[in-house]
């Protein structure tokens, strides 16, 4: 049978469309190849937001193509996420690449499979048809039931594309503008997960506060429907926009039981002026009242809750002085966040901030980000040592011959000391006795 190989780059989302690209290939014959030169089918799915990212596609594509030249392999090679419509790339790969395809036309890939990728082989392989009818607000690749990477935690998208068009941002142009999935469908996906034992549900959306299910189903409305569903699991969900992150909501997340102590809130930048060129559509001043607001609901509804808060920031956005860099500074020593997730600018093709000028040298954006990185290593280790002595709920996802390893409910990285055996993919209580900036260290069954 044939073998097929998928590298994905990037975002959650970009894995979860993994999961169903090889749902897809399974349900037709293929099987999964140990290693990606074993492979007869090797798709790459893609990642735009920074050219590191993209350099990193090219370098294994090229590499990939050599090798099987000098093996006299006949390989063939699919390239799909943020860089598919890319004219540019498919002119760069055009002699390495078999078919560029965007994942939301996944009928082009099955049409593909089947009048070339057999010809190698010879073989007869169906292509699954979806069940029920798609119009053309939705999505259809999102009605494949996955090949999730594990049993116990799983990603579930629940919408896809975006209409913010952050001026530095591919995501519009890659995935087009938003789609929400039929609130049934994503109620009867998770219902299935947690009969089969999944722990912990992260809903997937570029922007998932924009959610629009039928019959008025926004996205406060979807999690406590799910919040109802029978079952011990958890629930968490990335990415929100701050323009939309709106009062309901915030108290949804802090009411619902089996929604994480964990939000995520990315900022971007704390200069107004700065923001404003980000096309991001809120002020500092604004973004400190949601925050406020997030703390205070926390404090009435889980008042013996540890909670946490992360965010993402770019350095050396262009025009960017130092003046206003520190404003993002001002913001991490205010907001006190346990993770922040930095990006150097990266311009990107297609976008808005393509056209301005890169004006922040490499060594200054990288001398920012690290200024930064100083600030949340303060602050996250002062939140972690809140954790110490205490009993907390942790969901072991790995075991590496001696410890195991696994995340609290917000999210925090655990390293669990015990003797019991075969805990992978259960959810613990561990009681907490180290703390570092970035991990905990707990015990389970000794105490």
């Amino acid at each position: 049978m044939p073998g097929y190989f998928i590298k994905t780059f990037g975002c959650q989302m970009n894995i979860s469309d993994s999961e169903r690209i090889a749902a897809s290939l399974e349900s037709c014959g293929f099987v999964p190849a140990s290693r990606i030169e074993n492979a007869d089918l090797v798709i790459f799915n893609t990642c735009g937001v920074r050219q590191s990212a993209e350099n990193r596609a090219y370098t294994l594509i090229h590499n990939l193509k050599r090798q099987a030249a000098n093996d006299k392999k006949q390989i063939k090679i699919v390239l799909t996420g943020c860089l598919a419509n890319r004219k540019d790339v498919q002119r760069r790969l055009k002699d390495l690449v078999d078919l560029f395809f965007a994942i939301d036309d996944f009928d082009s890939f099955k049409n593909w499979i089947t009048k070339n990728y057999l010809k190698i082989k010879n073989s007869k392989l169906k292509i699954s048809a979806q069940n029920g009818s798609l119009n053309k607000e939705e999505i259809a690749y999102l009605s494949i039931k996955p090949k999730y990477n594990n049993k116990y935690q799983a990603y579930v998208p629940i919408m896809t594309g975006c209409n913010n068009f952050c001026s530095y941002c591919v995501v519009p142009y890659a995935r087009g503008r938003e789609i929400s999935r039929r609130t049934e469908e994503i109620i009867s996906e998770i219902k299935d997960l947690a009969k089969n034992g999944c722990k912990h549900v992260m809903l997937l959306g570029q922007n998932v506060n924009s959610y629009k299910g039928e019959n008025g189903i926004n996205f406060s409305k979807l999690l406590k429907k799910i919040n109802a569903i029978p079952g011990k699991f958890w629930i968490s969900f990335i990415s929100s926009h701050p323009k939309d992150f709106d009062d309901e909501l915030i108290e949804t997340i802090a009411k619902c039981k089996k929604v994480c102590e964990w939000v995520h809130l990315p900022v971007q930048a704390g200069s107004d002026e700065i923001i404003r060129k980000m096309n991001r559509h809120y002020t500092q001043k604004q973004y400190l009242a949601k925050i406020a607001k997030i703390r205070k609901a926390f404090k009435r509804y889980k008042p013996d809750a540890i909670y946490s808060l992360s965010s993402d920031i770019i350095v050396g956005f262009p025009g960017e002085t130092r003046k206003q860099f520190l404003e993002s500074a001002k913001v991490m020593e205010k907001v006190k966040y346990d993770m922040v997730f930095f990006g150097q600018f990266s311009p990107r093709p297609g976008t808005a901030a393509w056209k301005m000028k890169d004006s922040v040298s490499r060594k200054e954006k990288a001398r920012r980000e690290n200024f930064l990185n100083e600030i949340l290593a303060k602050t996250a280790l002062t939140n972690n040592r809140k954790y110490i002595g205490k009993t907390v709920e942790v969901l072991v996802e790995k075991h590496d011959g001696r410890n195991y390893f696994g995340k609290t409910r917000t999210m925090k990285n655990v390293k669990i000391i015990t003797s019991r055996k075969n805990l992978v993919g259960k959810i613990i209580k561990a009681k907490i006795e180290k703390a570092s900036a970035w991990n905990l260290e707990g015990r389970y069954g000794n105490f």
